[in-house]
């Protein structure tokens, strides 16, 4: 049933507290990944406590530092981090005043330089004579060999503040900083996927596999808020070498060679930020059909003896019913099912209209740092001056065209070109200028040939008189590097066999996969997966599901207030996950769910361990 909201939860004191509680999470993360690189990441030493402190507005004394960091103390974490901001308050104005009025006894408002000099040189954290005239030499706030200390307080609060309100605007303004070190991903819906009405969770464990976390060792200098237990919960599932490839799938040629079918291909494009574009696809199946639906890899011929980096990426089809709107898409199934690098799936479905939403999880299709020792030649002259293309350019041309012709007709319709428009240029192509190219370039029943598209990227490089600029630009939006290999793109075949109708598939878009592919593929773990619901949080679930050769855990916040999650994936063996972290933490809102993470083997010819513990904050 409907779960109520009780009065207390609703107050406008526990929403007011719940705020404060954000925004004060929010800072400290903020201080915390403007000196490390992840929100996991532990404090290694004290000049690093300091500098986090500093980042988030504080200004500790060595006394301070010392409280925290003692003889016994290796490493700080986050929570400690958070924990200490909580008893180290930043200085007011008053608390300021205060000090400097203990100095200047007859309230003058200034306190003279060589006054400064020797309390600061002689006193407390001992300065440097230097430090001190790097201060007095700021002419804000000095004069005539005195400082006027109500300047000073007032630059030093605002200095303070511009410094914690950098760290905010950078962790908001980098989409890479919000994605890999808190956990939150870009392209799967940040604030979370909102809940439909609460139903009883399918396969709900309780038994096994809650405990605490293990007890910390380190310093007791730790804060004792620190110290406290964190509710967990921990998942392991070992995976035989090569099992999950084995053929689950089975696909026979004399029980469906009558049937008919409709294919397409598409593509998966990597953006800089880490977000995944796409095909979409609309289906119209006429009438009631037995159907066979599946995706994989698309081989390309004139790839063949090259590396072919997208081959290994995962691939997945979520199969949505289209209603009156198309705001809120009805999942029907996915390819759950896998043969290789084939995944697929098979069942009757009604007459009717379907979207059709490929998936990658990112653990393959990832951005890779490596060396290139060379860029690729595109263009040369011959003996006449004249312009041509490369044998490797022309190469990858044909590969593209390949990526590109969705019906693998060998040639290009206007909307085929268009979407090769949109990934490279942001604009379409229309009616008018197609009849200008069909002029200049060889086309085939109103589509355009390979030696057409061909010519036609000649045609560009001689408008630039031989500058490969732009012919980069088109490459590198297409997934290519300098060395010209496809390393951030993965090209895909659709096909469709339909029993007793002839099914019609048509690209739509190319985009995101926004909230409708989140929602599908969080709704197909908890549909299928095992849950597990954290003792002593009753309303926070952790679904885990293993489909061929991938794993995906989805949280579940079934509470009214937002909860942080630390997943820990060092116990695991052979792993790789989409977020390129071991240790990451995920914040999900009330009553919502969130894909965790995606996980696949790194080596499928050895056995994998996926192993992680959940732990609430």
């Amino acid at each position: 049933g409907n779960q109520k909201t009780t009065h207390s939860e609703s107050s406008p004191g526990k929403k007011s507290q719940h705020a404060e509680e954000a925004i004060f999470y929010k800072n400290c993360r903020a201080a915390y990944l403007t000196v490390l690189k992840s929100s996991l990441e532990n404090i290694k030493s004290k000049e690093q406590l300091s500098l986090v402190l500093q980042q988030a507005g504080r200004n500790p004394s060595q006394k301070t530092i010392n409280k925290y960091w003692t003889s016994q103390t290796t490493s700080l974490n986050f929570d400690d981090f958070c924990a200490i901001l909580k008893k180290e308050k930043p200085a007011t104005k008053n608390e300021l005043l205060e000090a400097f009025g203990k100095i200047d006894t007859d309230q003058a408002g200034y306190i003279l330089h060589d006054e400064l000099c020797k309390i600061l040189t002689t006193r407390g954290d001992k300065m440097t004579w230097e430090e001190v005239a790097s201060i007095t030499k700021q002419a804000d706030f000095n004069c005539s060999g005195k400082l006027d200390y109500n300047k000073f307080c007032e630059l030093y609060l605002s200095t303070s503040e511009q410094c914690c309100k950098a760290a905010r605007d950078r962790l908001e303004t980098d989409p890479r900083l919000r994605q890999q070190q808190f956990g939150n991903q870009t392209e799967n819906f940040p604030e979370g996927i909102p809940l439909p009405v609460s139903k009883p969770s399918p396969r709900l464990s309780r038994k096994t596999d809650h405990k605490l976390a293990k007890s910390d060792s380190r310093a007791p200098s730790r804060p004792s808020s620190a110290q406290s237990s964190k509710v967990s919960t921990s998942t392991t599932v070992t995976v035989r070498a090569s099992s999950s490839r084995n053929t689950k799938l089975i696909i026979e040629p004399d029980t469906m060679k009558d049937w008919q079918r409709a294919q397409s291909r598409g593509c998966f494009y990597l953006e800089e930020a880490g977000e995944i574009l796409s095909h979409k696809y609309r289906l119209h199946l006429p009438q009631r059909s037995a159907l066979c639906v599946t995706i994989k890899p698309l081989s390309i011929p004139q790839a063949e003896g090259k590396s072919c980096h997208w081959l290994s990426v995962d691939t997945a089809l979520f199969i949505l019913k289209e209603n009156e709107t198309q705001e809120n898409l009805q999942l029907v199934s996915f390819t759950e099912l896998q043969n290789k690098e084939m995944f697929g799936w098979r069942g009757e479905l009604g007459a009717g209209v379907y979207w059709l939403l490929p998936f990658t999880t990112g653990c393959r299709l990832r951005k890779v740092k490596t060396q290139i020792t060379g860029e690729a030649k595109l263009v040369w002259r011959d003996e006449d001056g004249e312009l041509a293309l490369t044998k490797e350019f022309r190469a990858a041309l044909l590969d593209i065209f390949e990526t590109i012709d969705l019906d693998g007709n060998g040639l290009l319709s206007l909307e085929e070109y268009n979407f090769f428009e949109l990934r490279t240029s942001g604009e379409k192509c229309d009616q008018e200028a197609w009849a200008v190219c069909k002029e200049n370039f060889e086309m085939k029943k109103n589509e355009l040939t390979r030696q057409g598209f061909l010519d036609l990227n000649l045609m560009e490089a001689n408008d630039q008189d031989g500058d490969p600029w732009d012919l980069w630009v088109t490459l590198l939006s297409l997934g290519y590097n300098k060395a010209l290999e496809m390393t951030e793109a993965c090209p895909f075949v659709i096909d469709i066999c339909a029993e007793r109708c002839k099914p019609r598939i048509k690209a739509i878009s190319l985009e995101a996969g926004g909230s409708q592919l989140s929602r599908a593929v969080c709704r197909s773990v908890v549909n299928k997966g095992e849950a597990k619901v954290l003792d002593g949080s009753e309303n926070i679930f952790i679904y885990t599901y293993r489909s061929g050769s991938r794993i995906t855990s989805v949280i579940e916040n079934k509470s009214e207030k937002k909860v942080i999650i630390h997943v820990n994936n060092e116990q695991s063996k052979n792993c790789l996950n989409n977020r390129g972290l071991t240790v990451f933490a995920v914040e999900v809102a009330p009553k919502s769910m969130m894909v965790s993470q995606h996980v696949m083997a790194l080596n499928e010819q050895e056995e994998w361990i996926y192993s992680c513990v959940h732990s609430l904050v």
